[in-house]
């Protein structure tokens, strides 16, 4: 990333922390919607674009742009694919990252929007792997099966995988939306949520000419 797309980021960040998320932006920062990944960074997916969500469950404003990204994802060509990756800014997070990747091997991702729900609108605290076992339980899941899953290698190494990618895409901030390797576009840069669909869909289609 350049330096100038650096501070532009930083400065982005800063205002997010000030609470000026959705701010008018004005000057040089009011063009940048979306960051520049250098180098440009290879898909895990053989013969897809791919499209990386950046997440937290506990992000209100994820919670917010995940209809969104849902129904802007169903429209996306068939060389396109979407990968949620949730990430963790400490040590805490780490449980809810175990349990995106647990409902996946499970095939269990119908819960994916319950988990938003319990936490941003039923105020359920299931931030550790004690509170996200025994709610897990509570939808149907067996408990021992996803303990089994939850504890596995497979899930420690997806873990593993999203925070690596959450560093070389320099994700400082979520929601953020990065397309093709190349770009990454956020609400902090394009101002709002209906901004950052609207960006990544035009940044998929410079990527997929």
């Amino acid at each position: 990333m350049s330096l100038k797309k650096l501070l532009l980021r930083t400065f982005a960040v800063a205002a997010l922390s000030a609470g000026a998320m959705f701010a008018p932006l004005s000057g040089a920062l009011a063009a940048e919607r979306y960051i520049t990944i250098e180098p440009a960074q290879p898909s895990d997916t053989t013969g897809k674009i791919e499209v990386l969500e950046f997440f937290a469950y506990t992000c209100p404003h994820c919670n917010t742009i995940e209809p969104m990204v849902q129904s802007w994802a169903k429209t996306l060509p068939d060389n396109v694919v979407l990968k949620p990756v949730p990430v963790a800014f400490n040590a805490s997070m780490a449980d809810l990252q175990k349990l995106y990747y647990s409902l996946e091997s499970l095939g269990r991702l119908d819960l994916h929007d319950d988990v938003f729900k319990a936490i941003h609108v039923e105020r359920k605290r299931i931030y550790d792997a004690k509170a996200i076992i025994d709610w897990v339980a509570e939808q149907g899941v067996d408990r021992t099966a996803f303990e089994d899953v939850f504890n596995s290698f497979g899930v420690n190494s997806k873990v593993m995988r999203a925070d690596e990618l959450a560093k070389l895409y320099a994700i400082d901030g979520t929601p953020s939306i990065a397309v093709g390797g190349q770009y990454v576009t956020s609400p902090t840069l394009t101002n709002s949520y209906e901004g950052t669909i609207a960006e990544a869909q035009r940044l998929v289609e410079l990527v997929n000419k």
